[in-house]
């Protein structure tokens, strides 16, 4: 794992912080859910997040972006944001602010063009908030985790046959997915909003249960009435590769490509595969990049069936239409993300459009700063400062995400009321 000493901005933070200058905005964190014999928990309160206001010009290489390079994806985010109604909060505590002031911001940005007019109009337009996390024994950290993904490349078929042996699921026809939100009006913004099983029959009539399991599901063949088969693969690690990306491309026998994307999932909790591997004694702590993990299940077919079960989360995916090589998949924005400019986050803490200005860098220690949008979200992407960066498909992008795991921060861009 990358690491690096702390910042100029992480010890000014910290100034600011002993100082008592700034405050704290409290969120809650989760836990709610539906077991079959019990009731769901309250949501438990989590840590302080602060979220400190700043200058553009204590953003770490704010003058050395191609910052115009990420003009589609802001232009993307603002098109939906502009959907919103214009009273809607958007973001959470001292960075909550009305879909207004958004679509303010993003028509002053319409028609920017070069690095100097992009970088002009967010001056204008933003204030960076420094999103400070809680840290070791109490104290408060800006800095978090930053990993990468990318969109899967798989070989496929239209139908079972040959080689081609393994499904990739459509969404179940009896997955139940339950919005909390319409039960529990005043639920906390940072708890979580849903619930997902599927309803059996009990001793007091019909129940929300957990659904199936990973391992039911690939062995014994529960989904075989319950759910379409979009395509066939013929790679079992490259099928759990694509449900911890959530994205991928399919090339058929023909050479014609097929896009799927995420579309639900059955519920479960997320268990990583490297850190499987690594409590299972076959990987060492530090060894567990995508790219070693991926070597090592394909030497080990008979194991690593068993240790991908371990990971009971299951993903379902849906036919995106193609619109052009170089477009990647929808993210939970719901817009196509672009490599190198799209962040997943967790939006409970950073508002889905947001944009980022991230300083990390990636596992041969190269600095990335640079500006991107808060566009998508993951099972893996949990907590105020937690960043997974696209970095689009093929092998070169794989290479760039299986090795990023670097310490850094974000400053996240607030429209100016």
């Amino acid at each position: 794992m990358w690491s690096r000493a702390l910042s100029p901005f992480s010890r000014r933070v910290f100034g600011l912080l002993a100082a008592g200058v700034v405050g704290a905005f409290i969120g809650f964190g989760a836990g709610l859910y539906l077991a079959e014999k019990r009731p769901p928990r309250l949501p438990k309160p989590a840590a302080p997040v602060v979220y400190i206001p700043t200058s553009f010009a204590a953003l770490p290489g704010w003058g050395d972006d191609r910052i115009s390079e990420a003009l589609p994806a802001l232009n993307a985010s603002c098109r939906v944001l502009a959907d919103k109604q214009p009273t809607e909060e958007i973001g959470t505590g001292t960075i909550s602010r009305p879909a207004s002031a958004w679509q303010h911001a993003c028509a002053g940005l319409a028609g920017a063009s070069d690095d100097a007019d992009v970088r002009r109009r967010l001056e204008q337009l933003f204030v960076p908030y420094a999103v400070v996390a809680p840290g070791k024994n109490g104290g408060q950290t800006p800095d978090g985790l930053f990993t990468g993904y990318y969109e899967a490349d798989l070989t496929g078929s239209l139908t079972r046959q040959g080689r081609f042996q393994i499904p990739i699921y459509g969404v179940p026809r009896d997955l139940v997915t339950v919005d909390l939100r319409q039960f529990v009006p005043d639920l906390p913004a940072t708890a979580p909003r849903q619930l997902v099983g599927h309803v059996s029959s009990g001793p007091i009539g019909n129940m929300l249960v957990p659904y199936f399991t990973r391992k039911q599901i690939d062995h014994d063949h529960v989904l075989d009435d319950k759910a379409d088969v979009l395509l066939w693969a013929d790679d079992p690690v490259a099928v759990h590769i694509l449900h911890i990306q959530g994205s991928g491309r399919v090339t058929l026998q023909d050479g014609r490509q097929i896009h799927i994307g995420f579309a639900g999932h059955n519920g479960l909790t997320f268990h990583g595969i490297g850190g499987i591997l690594i409590a299972a004694g076959v990987l060492k702590p530090g060894e567990a990049s995508m790219d070693r993990v991926r070597d090592w299940l394909h030497a080990h077919p008979v194991d690593a069936a068993r240790y991908m079960d371990e990971n009971a989360r299951y993903i379902f995916f849906r036919i995106n239409p193609s619109s052009g090589n170089d477009n990647g998949p929808p993210g939970a924005l719901g817009v196509a993300l672009s490599a190198g400019r799209s962040l997943a986050v967790d939006p409970r803490f950073v508002p889905l459009g947001a944009p980022l200005w991230l300083d990390t860098a990636d596992a041969d220690g190269v600095p990335i700063r640079r500006l991107v949008a808060a566009q998508d979200m993951g099972a893996a992407i949990l907590g105020p400062v937690r960043g997974d960066l696209f970095w689009g498909h093929g092998e070169k992008a794989f290479a760039m995400a299986a090795r990023m795991h670097s310490t850094g921060h974000y400053f996240v861009l607030i429209p100016i009321p």
